[in-house]
């Protein structure tokens, strides 16, 4: 299910309706959880929603972030916080659909305890290599990594996130023989790949364009359903031959399970509303990402498809974290 399906079917139900429907309203601030620090993609995304969201709901919605552990400590908090609409998480791919599957012990159940309320926003990644391998193709990189079976590497922005695992579905995908090295974060890896240090690694467009456009990375692939925006002369992954590697990165609003169903409805319409706002959706834009809505049974089904996907994937690589 890509953007375009969840914004057509979050969106489709008159607005007028879903109000006449809901009975709840909060009565004091909302806390929205960022399950990592302040300043990446996630969290500059929630507070633009979380802004939209106060002034439909008539309380201030603040964003929190709690870091760690993969997304793990701040999905925790959420899990466990009282299910009456005050508390919610912007889940995202490794948090909901890949962690369950690399952490041996994790303290909550994603898909027991955590409801979900609405898709927030898609994030295309793009396929980059060094520019000393001197390939403009993404051809030309699977023959040359071909040709040197265990000598190349790739680079993620940590043991399990969604750059690791999207790079490995690629990897399965091509069946190259490449070693992982994993960063704190991507501006390191960035760094090693301008160096020449690794051979690839997968980024997210919004933070690859400006080296990408500065010559400092070669761009050979967007990973998402179609060229992007911002990089239009970067063929997509299918294009390129591997329509099975196609990988998004995605956020979306959660609440503690047992929220009752009129809570999650409002809260479903509040960020649908957010989404369909002409200003959130520039100012998501400007960000980098694609705000996209949903109702809570469509994110559902969309979470339990990219959990068998990305299941299918970790297994396969082996991917672990103790």
């Amino acid at each position: 299910m890509h953007r375009r399906i969840l914004l057509a079917a979050g969106l489709a139900a008159p607005f007028a309706r879903a109000h006449a429907q809901a009975a709840w309203a909060p009565n004091r601030p909302i806390r929205f959880i960022v399950p990592f620090v302040a300043g990446g993609s996630t969290d500059v995304a929630a507070r633009i929603i979380a802004d939209r969201m106060g002034e439909t709901l008539g309380q201030p919605v603040i964003v929190e972030n709690r870091g760690g552990s993969g997304g793990n400590i701040g999905g925790d908090l959420v899990a466990k916080a009282p299910p009456d609409g005050h508390t919610i998480l912007m889940g995202v791919t490794g948090l909901l659909s890949t962690n369950k599957h690399i952490y041996r012990q994790m303290a909550f159940d994603p898909d027991r305890d955590l409801a979900p309320v609405s898709m927030a926003y898609t994030a295309d990644m793009v396929i980059v290599v060094t520019n000393r391998l001197n390939v403009r193709t993404l051809a030309d990189f699977v023959a040359l990594a071909k040709a040197n079976p265990g000598k190349f590497s790739f680079g993620s922005s940590g043991h399990g996130a969604s750059t690791h695992t999207a790079a490995e579905l690629f990897r399965q995908q091509a069946g190259l023989d490449m070693v992982h090295v994993p960063y704190r974060g991507s501006g390191a890896a960035v760094n090693d790949l301008v160096a020449g240090n690794i051979e690839m690694m997968l980024m997210q467009i919004a933070g690859a364009a400006g080296s990408i456009t500065a010559g400092q990375v070669t761009a050979l692939a967007a990973t998402g359903p179609r060229r992007h925006p911002l990089i239009p002369n970067v063929p997509s992954i299918a294009e390129s031959g591997y329509p099975q590697a196609e990988a998004t990165s995605w956020g979306c609003v959660m609440a503690p399970a047992g929220t009752p169903a009129p809570v999650v409805q409002r809260l479903s319409q509040s960020v649908r509303e957010a989404i369909a706002h002409r200003p959130v959706a520039q100012r998501l834009e400007g960000a980098g990402v694609d705000g996209a809505a949903s109702s809570p049974e469509e994110l559902a089904a969309f979470i339990r498809a990219e959990g068998e996907k990305w299941g299918r994937v970790v297994r396969q690589a082996g991917i672990r974290v103790e």
